[in-house]
């Protein structure tokens, strides 16, 4: 290897002066520092590509010493040797660095959510959006994706949610977080999702219970309740045909006439509405088509079985039914219009005694047959129905104050 001739030295660098006019002090292969009449003192590495001479800058004394500006020096040549051209390679990292930038996780959040389209309702869309702004991007949503890692999502985002208390709102959070990173390695914005290593670091969910009054004479008691219920009587219908379908009440109230199946007795609910997002199918009794015939005499020209008194474009709102229980007397704890999910699997079980992958099924649970495939939304189809039929019978029952149980029909 030829013998390099002796270039700059830390102390002719330091000591170089100024002039009246830019000055060039050479190191060696294409390396020399430009001294600038104001004072400056910069690196530039002088080279050739595709036989055009090009300079490119290394940086500035004395934040880039002697030492550190003959390594970059050493690394744009070896790119030049391999028919890379460094000034490229710089241009494209300023490219990627800015882009990086931009991709914050507040962009990137807000995109998931409007590419969700379809498959997540309205309301939900809604919720979460509504989350983000307030406990999300004020902590984290300026920062880009590329820069987010566990600790930073746990100290700005959960940890205070933790501290107020909301420890099932700092899980939902952490689940959102979770979508949003996900999709960002879908697109090749991220390597991984880095909420994974966030499992075990918030305490868990403290089970809770929806209020629910399972003892059959109560029951009967709430039913003649909201019989003489005085309030609204689309409200009314709504808690009538509650207790006959046992669907969760977000489902109930957003109804459209449009699901409504008259002829064959039926309720179609789009999978967009369901917890689960599968379309569930709900068999109608006499009783609910008894109600729904009553309804559709006041609210039939809308888009909802239970408009608000507002405006008929919008349903009534997911506090409704629970504000007309506490109107009746029931508190809190005592009974909440979700609660007839649970008097319905109670009662259907311990007292009807049907088969409890039936029950499941009439709940929209995820149940799963023989060979651990999930049912459908006809499945047991036939049954559901000759069970929604035995449910309402037995309310009724209740209502009157009888204590007779209805027989199973022989088809089941």
């Amino acid at each position: 290897m030829p013998k390099r001739i002796a270039g700059l030295t830390d102390a002719k660098v330091k000591n170089a002066k100024t002039t009246e006019k830019s000055i060039k002090l050479f190191d060696g292969d294409g390396l020399f520092l430009l001294v600038t009449p104001e004072g400056g003192k910069c690196w530039r590495l002088k080279y050739r590509m595709a036989g055009k001479e090009k300079i490119l800058a290394l940086g500035v004394y004395p934040a880039i010493s002697l030492a550190v500006a003959r390594k970059r020096r050493d690394t744009a040549r070896e790119q030049v040797a391999q028919g890379i051209d460094p000034a490229q390679v710089r241009k494209d990292e300023k490219i990627a660095s800015e882009a990086r930038r931009a991709n914050t996780f507040e962009k990137l959040a807000r995109e998931w959510l409007i590419r969700q389209g379809g498959t997540l309702a309205e309301r939900t869309r809604d919720m979460i959006l509504r989350r983000l702004i307030k406990d999300v991007f004020p902590q984290i949503g300026a920062v880009p994706v590329a820069d987010l890692n566990a600790r930073l999502i746990l100290e700005r985002v959960l940890r205070p949610l933790e501290d107020r208390g909301v420890i099932e709102t700092a899980h939902r959070i952490r689940g959102v977080i979770s979508q949003i990173l996900r999709y960002a390695v879908a697109i090749g914005m991220v390597e991984r999702d880095v909420t994974v290593d966030l499992r075990g670091a918030l305490p868990p969910v403290p089970r809770r219970h929806m209020s629910a009054i399972t003892e059959p004479a109560k029951v009967g008691d709430l039913l003649r309740a909201i019989d003489g219920y005085d309030g609204s009587l689309i409200v009314k219908c709504a808690l009538r045909l509650l207790p006959l379908v046992a669907t969760r009440p977000g489902e109930l109230r957003l109804a459209e006439w449009s699901e409504i199946d008259f002829e064959r007795a039926e309720w179609n609910i789009p999978a967009g509405r369901m917890k689960m997002r599968q379309p569930h199918l709900v068999p109608l009794s006499h009783q609910a088509l008894a109600v729904l015939n009553e309804l559709r005499q006041l609210t039939g020209s809308g888009r909802y079985l239970f408009p608000s008194v507002r405006s008929t474009a919008r349903p009534i709102s997911d506090n409704t039914l629970n504000a007309a229980l506490r109107r009746m007397g029931y508190g809190t704890d005592e009974m909440v219009s979700h609660g007839w999910r649970a008097v319905f699997r109670t009662l259907a079980d311990e007292v009807l005694q049907e088969r409890i992958d039936i029950v499941e099924a009439a709940l929209a649970h995820q149940v799963k047959d023989a060979l651990g495939r999930s049912y459908n939304r006809t499945s047991f189809l036939k049954e559901r129905r000759a069970l929604a039929q035995r449910w309402a019978d037995y309310l009724d029952g209740l209502k009157a104050g009888a204590k007779v149980i209805p027989l199973r029909a022989n088809s089941v």
